[in-house]
């Protein structure tokens, strides 16, 4: 998650759920994500890359995030959201709908195209 704390640029990564064409994660409070997420615009960066083959994918998600607190829906999500890997980072649960969403596919050779998401 890439997002402005102190005016400045910071990235955290998280453990996330792709539901729909929006990004779930879970946090605890008084981490810098909450402070730093709730109705702000925020990006989300996700990679693959197989060195070996030199080849990979990299897709950038922009949104407007919100912590999600309807009781159906954190209904919904239970079970399917992955265990974040830090202990007691699960009281809130934030989302970041892929309002502007754009990709560059990897390969030696090429140049780093990049493609509107969905399409090659």
């Amino acid at each position: 998650v890439v997002f402005t704390q102190a005016a400045m640029p910071a990235a955290h990564p998280v453990n996330f759920l792709l539901d729909g064409e929006e990004i779930v994660f879970r946090t605890g409070a008084g981490g810098v994500l909450l402070a730093a997420l709730n109705g702000v615009v925020v990006g989300f960066q996700a990679d693959d890359v197989d060195p070996g083959a030199a080849t990979g994918w990299s897709v950038l998600a922009v949104g407007q995030a919100y912590e999600i607190t309807a009781p159906r829906r954190l209904d919904g999500l239970e079970g399917r959201l992955p265990t974040p890997w830090a202990p007691g980072r699960t009281g809130y649960t934030l989302c970041i709908p892929a309002q502007r969403l754009t990709g560059r596919l990897l390969s030696r050779g090429c140049a780093g195209e990049r493609h509107p998401a969905g399409r090659r």
